[in-house]
């Protein structure tokens, strides 16, 4: 309960004034006149103003409102060092308990979650306390605000440069957990390649340092670094401490090679977390060089040069033999084309240049010699390409499988063709095959795709069958050879889907697929694992030709692993998904295969600087009016919490304080008018009277 005294004028103020300057006026000649009852009329015009400005007393029954104070509790990554996490818990426990003790203050606690992706902590910003703080008190009237407590390592990233952005006035304190002077070695990437051409150098610039370490410490200190292309080693090298180091790879294939940089623990290190980095480069083919022989002119000829010309990475060397084998007539062989055949130059002193080499109904009529395809047998089992992309030549005596590339070629002719419609079909294994699956109308059967005319009737020896005629007769064959690879398509008339043919086919996107099989594309391959960040979710998908497949292991950054079961999506695809909640580098295994991926940007805010430290703070608890503290081993000095009144310090050596705003709702009202109407009446009769009374005298 409180009471006060208010007026409400039953006249506007103007008016009010108007009178008494008047009546004053009149009592004022009065009194110079020197008329008896002066006095007494001066107090009849006194009850008069104060009975128009008619004063009431005022009770209001008031609740008192509590103010609220806010805790921020440091949970990202940097709070994983040494005890720092546990140390935090027991500082909110000591500080929530003290501020319970205080009547009237109401607690509100917040965490800051460190990771990746969607978390409350985003991509890059690092600990964003302030972030949280704000939205803590978002409804809060600023005027109930008691202050606030931060517990953290003080690795804090938005910092505001003044109180005044607080948006309140009142202090803020910070509790340090961890320990003073901290030593720690961290990895800086300075320069990174976004992309590169494939087998081309790129540069990578990194440093090094030992935070923490005094001048003389620091000086002709050396590192030793390890870099990794894709979980493989490809480099060790010993770095200066403090310099820039820059060094010179190579991206061994195209799309995406991640690179990771890790340095060896130093002296004194608080985390290895900050001790590695990852760097993805996009690895881009700078020319693929192709080879195309054709055996003869026909229909589907175009088909394949169109292909390849319309792409402008690719450098096409195109060979046509045009004259047929039984066309005998003793010229010689070096005299029946316009241009020289450079048959020496191409497949013995460049033919390890040429990324891949395609044989399009091929025929063996004496223009290779037999040296020069046993040289392209020995090119594909050191990792060399090729497409056989056979025709009716391939079952008769000029097969090329009656040469010394019988054995690298997968399917052997049995001599036969088969004529007639048919659709082509994916089979089971091509299904599970990247090559092949999910070509576009594949899902039905038969495919609704035009028809094709002609298959050579084959066996195969070894390799996967991805395609077949009606029959299950062979129709395309895929296979590893030695380093290389090798693919046979079984019938010439794959260039009819290029012309529309009753609908035509995927040819372009088949073909497509076909040849960065061959070229060993990572995105290609039967057996794969991969794993990307896509938000704060780590996915990992394996392919595979396999019915089943085990579990992966996820190795988090900080070191912990997690089983990973994967669902089967497809055939031949699984795919796991688990929280990626830490900054930093994941690796996936399973079997031989593994993959890594990383979350978070290149150089974290949350990791460039583990040590504790109160400097980014100090500015803006300094101008609130609050107080820094370390809280010691198992928070032992936590201060102890008061409430402080509106321009009182607010801290102290070993205790903080949270402002007593002593706000309140008012729940009822009552007034009383202390010169109501008829007695105000009664006092200035009675004045009246008495100056009528003293001048009759």
């Amino acid at each position: 309960m409180a009471w006060d005294i208010i007026f409400e004028p039953a006249l506007p103020l103007p008016l009010i004034a108007l009178l008494g300057s008047a009546g004053i006026a009149i009592t004022a000649y009065s009194a110079w006149r020197g008329a008896r009852g002066t006095a007494w009329r001066m107090a009849a015009l006194a009850i008069t103003l104060l009975a128009l400005l008619n004063p009431t007393m005022r009770e209001e029954d008031r609740q008192p409102v509590p103010d609220v104070a806010a805790i921020v509790v440091d949970r990202s990554q940097s709070m994983d060092v040494g005890a720092r996490r546990k140390e935090a818990g027991e500082a909110l426990a000591r500080i929530e308990k003290a501020i319970r003790n205080l009547k009237g203050v109401e607690t509100r606690i917040v965490e800051v979650e460190g990771g990746a992706g969607g978390s409350s902590e985003n991509d890059g910003e690092g600990t964003r306390a302030f972030a949280a703080l704000e939205g803590a008190l978002a409804d809060v009237p600023r005027e109930r605000v008691a202050g606030a407590v931060l517990i953290t390592d003080g690795e804090v990233h938005d910092v505001p440069k003044t109180a005044a952005a607080l948006g309140f006035d009142a202090p803020v304190h910070a509790l340090i957990v961890g320990r003073r002077n901290e030593r720690d070695r961290r990895l800086t990437v300075l320069e990174a390649p976004r992309f590169g051409i494939v087998d081309e150098a790129v540069k990578l610039a990194f440093r090094v340092d030992d935070t923490g370490a005094s001048a003389g410490e620091a000086s002709g200190m050396t590192a030793p670094v390890t870099i990794s292309i894709d979980g493989k080693e490809v480099m060790k090298t010993a770095v200066t401490v403090g310099e820039k180091t820059e060094v010179s790879l190579s991206l061994k294939h195209g799309g995406l090679n991640v690179i990771e940089i890790d340095v060896a623990p130093g002296p004194e290190e608080l985390t290895l977390l900050n001790n590695r980095a990852v760097v993805v480069a996009n690895g881009i083919r700078d020319r693929l060089r192709v080879l195309l022989v054709s055996g003869e002119p026909h229909p589907g000829e175009r088909t394949w040069r169109n292909l390849l010309k319309a792409d402008p990475s690719v450098d096409l060397v195109h060979f046509t033999i045009l004259r047929p084998p039984e066309k005998q007539d003793g010229t010689p062989i070096g005299e029946l084309s316009l241009i020289a055949f450079p048959t020496r130059e191409l497949f013995v002193d460049k033919l390890d240049q040429f990324d891949l080499i395609i044989f399009d109904r091929f025929k063996r009529q004496g223009v290779l010699p037999l040296e020069y395809l046993s040289n392209i047998a020995k090119y594909v089992e050191n990792g060399g390409a090729l497409l056989d992309a056979a025709g009716p030549s391939f079952a008769s005596p000029y097969s090329l499988y009656r040469t010394p590339l019988a054995v690298i070629l997968p399917a052997q002719p049995t001599g036969d063709i088969t004529l007639g419609g048919f659709r082509p079909e994916v089979t089971a294994t091509g299904h599970k095959h990247p090559v092949t699956a999910d070509l576009p109308g594949s899902a039905d059967s038969p495919p609704k795709w035009g028809r094709w005319f002609r298959v050579i009737d084959s066996r195969v020896e070894r390799g996967e069958v991805l395609m077949e005629a009606p029959g299950g007769r062979p129709l395309m064959v895929l296979d590893h050879a030695g380093k290389g690879r090798v693919a046979q398509v079984l019938s010439d008339q794959i260039w009819l889907w290029s012309r529309g043919f009753e609908g035509g086919g995927p040819q372009a996107e088949l073909l497509r697929r076909l040849a960065h099989w061959l070229m060993k594309e990572p995105d290609l391959e039967e057996e794969n694992l991969s794993a990307t960040i896509e938000g704060d979710t780590l996915s990992v998908k394996r392919r595979t030709m396999a019915d089943t497949t085990p579990p992966a292991e996820v190795t988090l950054p900080s070191g912990k692993t997690k089983e990973l079961a994967l669902e089967e999506t497809a055939p031949g695809r699984f795919e796991g998904r688990i929280a990626a909640s830490e900054l930093g580098l994941y690796r996936v295994t399973q079997g031989d295969l593994s993959a890594v991926t990383a979350a978070g940007p290149l150089n974290p805010k949350e990791f460039a600087d583990v040590r504790a430290t109160e400097s980014r703070l100090k500015p803006v608890v300094t101008a609130s009016g609050g107080g820094i503290y370390w809280v010691g081993k198992d928070a032992e000095d936590t201060p102890s919490v008061r409430g402080v009144r509106p321009e009182h310090d607010a801290a102290g050596d070993d205790w903080l304080g949270l402002k007593r705003n002593g706000q309140y709702l008012v729940r009822a009202v009552h007034q009383v008018p202390l010169l109501a109407g008829p007695l105000a009446l009664i006092l200035i009769l009675g004045a009246l009277a008495l100056a009528w009374h003293r001048e009759g005298r």
